[in-house]
């Protein structure tokens, strides 16, 4: 792999573990409240729990409905009263200064609002060790989708075959290699098999960033 132009990076489990803490189950059942049933998207096994997938289902599901902002609403009410239980992936610190060293994006299924927050909180600066934060949009189809990964592209001024992914699951190497972009998995748990035979994988963030080797 040659040096990337731009690094693009999953934020739950792969920066910062905010899903283990988020209660998708009573996401799950606001949901059901506001919506009664769906039609599941066809999407990508990974290693979710059956709430977290549902919830990041319907928001497929729902894309391009009225009822979507209120859906994502209901859910980041969880995802925002999980903050403060968050933690930082337990490699991110020592590869915070490679974060530096190229445009870098967070590209999430998260809303943008929340990723910011939670990245604030674990001081991973926007504009410092992020420069772009691409959440969950009505007008961008989420992961596995490429849209994200194209629009953080667009944003930095970089080509999608010139930037890498990293991330944890089948859903963020699905949406980069549809994007043109390389991938990196970390740490691999989230993958069906299939997938897991087309992507390079590191075992950690520092393993991950290491595998880009030196920039130029």
């Amino acid at each position: 792999m040659t040096a990337p132009r731009a690094v693009l990076l999953d934020l739950d489990r792969t920066l910062i573990d905010l899903q283990s803490f988020t209660n998708y189950e009573a996401a799950l059942h606001d949901v059901r409240q506001l919506v009664g049933s769906w039609s599941d998207a066809e999407v990508p096994d990974t290693d979710w729990d059956k709430a977290t997938m549902a919830c990041m289902s319907v928001l497929h599901s729902l894309l391009g409905d009225p009822r979507w902002v209120e859906v994502s609403d209901a859910i980041s009410v969880h995802e925002r009263a999980a903050i403060a239980q968050s933690h930082l992936m337990p490699t991110v610190a020592g590869c915070r200064p490679m974060l530096l060293e190229v445009p870098t994006a967070v590209v999430t299924l998260l809303p943008a609002d929340v990723a910011i927050a939670v990245l604030d909180y674990h001081d991973l600066d926007i504009g410092k060790e992020i420069d772009v934060v691409v959440g969950r949009d009505p007008l961008i189809r989420p992961k596995p989708e490429p849209d994200g990964v194209l629009e953080a592209c667009r944003v930095l001024g970089v080509e999608p075959t010139s930037a890498v992914m990293i991330g944890d699951s089948t859903w963020d190497a699905q949406a980069a290699i549809a994007a043109g972009a390389d991938f990196i998995g970390v740490p691999a748990d989230g993958f069906d098999e299939q997938m897991r035979m087309r992507t390079k994988t590191s075992k950690s963030m520092a393993g991950a960033l290491a595998l880009l080797g030196p920039k130029g």
